[in-house]
């Protein structure tokens, strides 16, 4: 081989490197945005699942407080039952 076929050779693996490392910069580029994509998706349905967990706490929460008043209601009436039941004896 003379030396111009040296050049050609070299001068085409260079071509071929420097078209690979496009192709796989390109495919690594286009992998990491998908990857945010995915990772921003997910984000939004955690937050969503909390504001629903929260929602569904301030619902229990408020339920809680109705039913303390019910019992606190219950006890009243039943030391008054109490108190007429020790009059009675």
């Amino acid at each position: 081989m003379n030396e111009h076929e040296w050049q050609e050779v070299i001068g085409t693996i260079g071509i071929f490197v420097l078209l690979i490392t496009v192709v796989l910069t390109v495919i690594w580029q286009v992998g990491a945005s998908r990857r945010a994509r995915l990772q921003l998706a997910r984000e939004g349905e955690y937050q969503r699942i909390a504001e629903a967990a929260i929602a569904g706490q301030r619902t229990i929460e408020q339920q809680l407080a109705q039913i303390g008043g019910q019992v606190a209601d219950l006890q009243g009436r039943t030391d008054k039952i109490e108190r007429v039941l020790k009059d009675v004896e």
